[in-house]
C-alpha cells in the first residue's frame, strides 16, 4: 500500500501537470490498466493510451490549479481543487472539482473519478 505522503505528492504532481497541460507526463502517472471518469457519469477512459488521448484535449490550455483540501487514507486520496482557466481577454473561469484517486503499491494511479458539473463554474 502506498504511503499517504506518496499519494499526496502524486496528487500535487498531477495537478501541476494539469495546469501545464502536459498529457504525456500526466499519462505516465497512471498504471497501464487505469481508468478515468471525468466527469462522473461521462465516458470511462480505460488504459494509458485512452487516458493520454483524454488529457491531450487540454493542449494549449492556459490554467493554474489550487488544492482546497486533500485527504489520503488507505490506497485512496480525495481532494477538492480548483482549475482556473485563463480565457485571455474573456477573463478567467474557475471550476471547482472533487476528485478521488486510487493508487497501487508503487504510487501509480489506478482509478480517478472527478465530480463536477456546470454549476461548479464561476467567473473570476
Amino acid at each position: 500500500m502506498p504511503s499517504a505522503e506518496l499519494m499526496k505528492q502524486n496528487v500535487h504532481r498531477y495537478l501541476e501537470l494539469v495546469g501545464e497541460a502536459k498529457a504525456d507526463d500526466i499519462a505516465e502517472l497512471y498504471a497501464d490498466d487505469a481508468t478515468v471518469e471525468d466527469p462522473v457519469g461521462g465516458e470511462v477512459h480505460i488504459g494509458r493510451t485512452a487516458i493520454h488521448n483524454f488529457y491531450s484535449g487540454m493542449l494549449g490550455l492556459k490554467a493554474e490549479t489550487e488544492v482546497i483540501t486533500l485527504r489520503a487514507l488507505g490506497h485512496e486520496a480525495a481532494y477538492l481543487w480548483a482549475l482556473i482557466i485563463d480565457g485571455g481577454e474573456g477573463g478567467k473561469t474557475r471550476l471547482e472539482i472533487l476528485s478521488v484517486m486510487a493508487f497501487d503499491g508503487d504510487g501509480k494511479i489506478t482509478a480517478m473519478k472527478a465530480y463536477w458539473g456546470p454549476e461548479n463554474f464561476s467567473q473570476v
